[in-house]
Order: structure tokens, then C-alpha cells, then sequence
């Protein structure tokens, strides 16, 4: 099996779950997922915030706030809705992930926000068996900010997922930061009870926020959680879902090197450099910070017929 490092877009396209979910791991913590906001305006126009992710070095594409049963992606040439993953993989090369929240009512101050909840972003089977008929590799279930999702929430979810799609879909879980659940903030955002609980649900891969991202989560406790999960065979995520992704490039390097300190197999930025996307200078430096200019290069350069 490839690295992730060595694949291209014909060897993506052949990959199942557990071919990806290798070459993820044969990459030794040098993946990079960056996630965008199709909704909003692209910060190019007329090119999806996902080609310019992954133009500066993104290895997967995560799509928040992405409505299956309304789906758009602004940027994106005419397409059927049923079509814009496969045309969205076309334009990329690129594996496609995309967040969906458990969770039974938002609370009110995420209402009148542009992170109040639609019933497509729901994480329900149906919208997950949407999703992966749309040709979705992966599906994250975790919250945005305020939504108010539980890691129970996530438990119950990710059992129902396991049962019906284990087997066409990589199953990641996590929160990025309290997603509105101030009992759940700091270092109760992630648990090893937690873990364990997500492992036995059905996660292939454990997403927790990265160190220096959140209050109180430093570089020995994402250390130490990375080393439980690899215990019990799931890969990780480390996650800035707290607007640093449209930091300073010095703080983005800093945050991409404890996350490599850490362990994690997967480097995600979030969407929110400005509004949509990561500050793509921060893309290229974090690539640059955990994979040098070498693999960085390359994964920028390779055409996506190849």
C-alpha cells in the first residue's frame, strides 16, 4: 500500500475505507485535511474554496456546514446536486470528508448565527446514507460552535453509522473545541473514557483539538490521548477549529510542531482564516512545518490526471 505522501488522484479514486485509512498511516503524521465552507463566497469567486485548499498542499478535503439534502458548493461549475462530491473529487484528486453534528435541538445562541443548524447537517442515517452516495470517503461527526453536541450524542451516533455504513465510509469523532457544551470544555472535551467509548461505538479515527488551540489542552494531554488511541488502533486527528487557522504563520508552525510532537496521524486546519477557508499562506506553512517543502511541492504540483 502507498503512503498518502505518494498518492495521486487515479490512486484515490481505486481507494475503499481501509486502503485510505493505511496510507494515512503510512504516512507517519504528515497528512494534512483542511476544511472549508462551500456556502460561503468563495475567497477567490469563481474557484471553490476546496481547489484552493487543496492548490497549497491539502491531502483531504473537509466540507463543514455541507447540507446533503441541500448541497451546495459555491465556486463549483453547474452540477446536480446529487453530483457535486464527484464533481468536487474530479476538480481535486482529492478524498472528501464532510462534518455532520449530532445533535437533538441547537441551542438558542447559535440561532441567529451563521452556524445555526439545517436538517441536512443533522447527523441522521439518512443523511449518511445521502452522503455516502454522493461518494463521501469520510464522515466526521463532532459541532460547530454553540450547536450544543454531546460525546454521548456522538457515542449513540456513531453505532447507528457503524451498523448500517461501517463498511463504505472512514468513521471519524471528535469535537474541536466545547461546541456549545460549556460541561464538556477544556480538558473534558476529550477523555480516554471518551475514546474508548468511540472506539467500541465504531470510530476509525479519534479527532481532538490541538494543542495550544483550546484552554487547557497542551501538548502532554494531546500526547497522551494520541497513545491511547494508537493503543487501540485508531488514528487521530488534531484539530484547529478555533479561528488560529487565520493566525500569524510563526503560530501556525508552533501548533503544527506540538501536534507532530504529539503523535497525531492527521494535521486538520479549519475554515475560518477569514471565513470559509484557512489563510491558504497557513495551509502551505503548516504542510511546510510537518512534511517539508519536498512533499509539500509535490502534493501541490501533481496534475490530477496522474
Amino acid at each position: 500500500m502507498k503512503r498518502l505522501l505518494d498518492c495521486r488522484a487515479s490512486d484515490f479514486a481505486s481507494m475503499g475505507k481501509r486502503e485510505l485509512l493505511a496510507a494515512i498511516a503510512g504516512s507517519e503524521g504528515r497528512t494534512i485535511a483542511c476544511e472549508t465552507i462551500g456556502a460561503l463566497m468563495p475567497m477567490l469567486g469563481d474557484i471553490t474554496n476546496a481547489e484552493f485548499a487543496a492548490a497549497m498542499g491539502a491531502d483531504i478535503l473537509l466540507l463543514n456546514m455541507f447540507d446533503v439534502q441541500q448541497p451546495v458548493i459555491r465556486g463549483l461549475p453547474q452540477t446536480a446536486p446529487e453530483d457535486v462530491i464527484r464533481k468536487l473529487k474530479a476538480l481535486t484528486g482529492r478524498p472528501i470528508g464532510i462534518n455532520l453534528e449530532p445533535v437533538l435541538q441547537s441551542s438558542q445562541d447559535s440561532q441567529d448565527t451563521m452556524w445555526a443548524m439545517t436538517d441536512g447537517r443533522k447527523a441522521t442515517l439518512d443523511n449518511a446514507r445521502k452522503a455516502a452516495d454522493m461518494g463521501v470517503d469520510m464522515i466526521l461527526l463532532t459541532g460547530n460552535p454553540g450547536i450544543g453536541v454531546t460525546n454521548q450524542q456522538i457515542v449513540e451516533t456513531l453505532a447507528a453509522y457503524r451498523r448500517e455504513l461501517g463498511d463504505r465510509l472512514i468513521l471519524a469523532a471528535g469535537k474541536m473545541h466545547a461546541a456549545g457544551v460549556l460541561s464538556e470544555g477544556g480538558e473534558k472535551i476529550l477523555t480516554k473514557e471518551d475514546i474508548l467509548e468511540f472506539k467500541t461505538a465504531g470510530a476509525d479515527i479519534i479527532l481532538l483539538p490541538a494543542p495550544g488551540t483550546v484552554p487547557g489542552i497542551t501538548l502532554e494531554y494531546a500526547r497522551e490521548l494520541i497513545a491511547y488511541a494508537h493503543s487501540l488502533n485508531l488514528l487521530t486527528i488534531t484539530a484547529i477549529g478555533t479561528s488560529q487557522e487565520g493566525a500569524d504563520t510563526a503560530t501556525i508552525r508552533q501548533i503544527a510542531l506540538m501536534c507532530k510532537m504529539a503523535g497525531t496521524d492527521i494535521h486538520h486546519l479549519g475554515d475560518t482564516g477569514y471565513g470559509g477557508i484557512a489563510l491558504p499562506e497557513n495551509i502551505q506553512a503548516y504542510s511546510i512545518a510537518v512534511r517539508g517543502v519536498r512533499h509539500t511541492y509535490r502534493r501541490m504540483a501533481a496534475s490530477i490526471n496522474r
